[in-house]
């Protein structure tokens, strides 16, 4: 189902499948509660945050605030699940980034795919570039500096939800996309 679920369209599933969502629900389920074990919830915890996750995934589809998926339904979904995860972290008091309230980020957007979403003329002329040249970055860059600036992810954070090694890597990774946005930015092609 996975290969399936990239042909799933926005359109079809604010028809209100309930076959389409079941797939999606129990094909990302295992996958999810796998994920969910390395951040030590209880598997309790975790089924809930799982649940929770699909249904602000199942809202977002419903109510419009996805008008189109720039990654897989797995990867969008389980974006959600990691921030819900790192939202309750917080609540317990395993801190994530002391500086950084992730509550905010959820009542102020969903996801970051409904933040690109906003109409032009509300953008400054820096925000209309950063999102231009953003877009042109390597989806490597995108996802590295999405963790670190917009969901704030710490460089220990990363290691642990991404495929890096060190912290030097993290560190050397950030900092060569964020020269290369800055030039794209700066040249403004």
């Amino acid at each position: 189902m996975q290969s399936a679920q990239k042909h799933i369209t926005i359109t079809e599933l604010k028809q209100g499948s309930d076959t389409l969502f079941k797939h999606i629900y129990e094909d990302n389920r295992a996958k999810f509660l796998n994920f969910a074990r390395k951040y030590n919830l209880s598997e309790d915890d975790a089924i809930d945050m799982y649940q929770d996750a699909y249904i602000v995934f199942y809202n977002n589809v419903m109510e419009g605030k996805v008008t189109e998926f720039t990654s897989s339904i797995s990867t969008y979904l389980f974006s959600i699940g990691k921030y819900l995860i790192f939202d309750k972290m917080r609540k317990n008091n395993k801190t994530i980034n002391p500086d950084f309230d992730l509550s905010l980020i959820r009542e102020r957007d969903a996801l970051m795919d409904a933040s690109f979403d906003l109409d032009p003329d509300d953008l400054t002329t820096e925000q209309v570039l950063l999102k231009k040249h953003f877009a042109t970055l390597g989806k490597k860059c995108q996802e590295l500096l999405t963790l670190f600036y917009y969901r704030g992810y710490t460089i220990k954070d990363i290691i642990a939800t991404s495929q890096y090694t060190s912290e030097n890597v993290v560190k050397s990774a950030k900092s060569r996309c964020m020269k290369t946005l800055k030039e794209r930015i700066n040249s403004n092609d």
